[in-house]
Formats: structure tokens, sequence, C-alpha cells
């Protein structure tokens, strides 16, 4: 089983990451890491660099193979579960970590400390309106946490407004869209927005006045 960590979450955001191999070597699960792990190739789809982005995915199943995939980014699991069926006629097993922690926690293998904190969850595109995963990260939050809901949740969830290219070629409406998700948050009084994709955490930390208060689901279920 290979634990893909992703550009972000290997490069930006080593928290993610720290946490998720923590939760995998505590439950015991035998995974590896790619020596020299590359890009999925979701960022070149999504900004229309198809031909580039389907020879990044050529050599990153060279490396993958046929083993099973665990992935904290919702943008490549969507690749890796939807694109290179599409592109390359490849159908991998591949699972996003929150559907892994909630399997977990039911089988009794993974038992996190309640968290008694407000908190809210932000569906990530990719995981949500692309695949249709509301239920796994909602389940894991409501054992753990006292879940409560933004208005706009699920398939009407509000972007976080870094997908498809915008955060690097349009900053400031990425960062207006990122404020009006925390905005949300606010109304409902939640202490922890979490969300379960580096992307998504990356801008709204950008865009939240204390960062700290915005975590990815790997980072609540270590909380301490």
């Amino acid at each position: 089983m290979i634990y893909f960590r992703g550009c972000v979450a290997r490069e930006k955001l080593n928290n993610i990451a720290d946490a998720t191999e923590k939760i995998l070597k505590h439950t015991g699960i035998d995974y590896k890491l790619l020596e020299n792990e590359t890009c999925c190739g979701s960022f070149l789809l999504r900004t229309g660099f198809v031909s580039d982005a389907k020879e990044v995915m050529k050599n990153t199943l060279k490396e993958i193979g046929e083993e099973k995939i665990i992935t904290s980014c919702a943008g490549c699991y969507k690749t890796f579960k939807k694109d290179y069926k599409e592109i390359l006629g490849v159908e991998l097993d591949v699972v996003h970590t929150s559907q892994l922690f909630n399997g977990l926690i039911k089988k009794g293998k993974l038992k996190p400390l309640f968290l008694d904190k407000i908190v809210t969850y932000h569906d990530p595109c990719h995981l949500g309106r692309h695949l249709g995963e509301y239920n796994a990260p909602r389940e894991i939050l409501d054992n753990i946490s006292n879940l409560v809901e933004m208005e706009r949740n699920k398939e009407k969830s509000r972007c976080c407004g870094a997908g498809g290219g915008v955060r690097a070629a349009f900053p400031e409406i990425t960062e207006n869209i990122a404020k009006m998700r925390i905005k949300d948050a606010e109304d409902v009084e939640a202490e922890i927005l979490v969300t379960s994709c580096p992307f998504c955490l990356l801008n709204l930390k950008s865009a939240s006045k204390d960062d700290k208060k915005v975590l990815d689901l790997s980072e609540i279920i270590m909380f301490k």
C-alpha cells in the first residue's frame, strides 16, 4: 500500500503528511512512500495542459504499479479514481484518507479522543461534488467533536476559491472567496474549521485570522 502525499502535503503542509503517517503507524497499517514522488497530474489537467498531464500521469503510474493508494488530497483522489481511468484506461485501487480513517474508527482500530469543541466541515469540490463523498468526514467529526453544518454544505458547499488554477492566476478572487468561506464558519460559531484537502486547507488558512483554527481531518484526529 502506497501513501501518496500529494504536492501540497509533501512540499508545503508537512503537518498533514506527518499526522497521517502517525495514524497509519498507530493502527499498524503497512505502507510505503514513493522515493521520488512526483505529481499525480491534477493541476495540469485543471489548467488545460492535458498533453503534459498525460505524460506526468504515465510516469507516476510506473512508480505506483498495481499497489493500493492512500491519498490525503481530494484532487489526487479524484485524479487517480476518475481521470486515470478516463484518460489512461487504468482503474486504480485508491482510497481517500477520510474513508480509510472512518473505516478504522468503525472497526475500533482507531479511537480518537473526543474534542469538546464546535467544529464545522468544508467539503472539497473534488471529494464532494465530483465524487459524492460527503459522509465519511462527517461521520468521523460527529463521533469526535460537536459537529455543526454551515449553511452552504455538501453539494451546495462554497468552493474554497483555490481550484482550477484560480489561486495562481487570480489571487484576489481566491482570497475573497476564502474569506467568505471563513465567514460561513464564523456564522455558525465554529471554533475549528476542518477540511480534507491540502489545497483547500492552504487557501483557507491564508484567509483566516487564526490559521490554527483551520485543520485537516488527520490533524483533528491527532489533536491534543
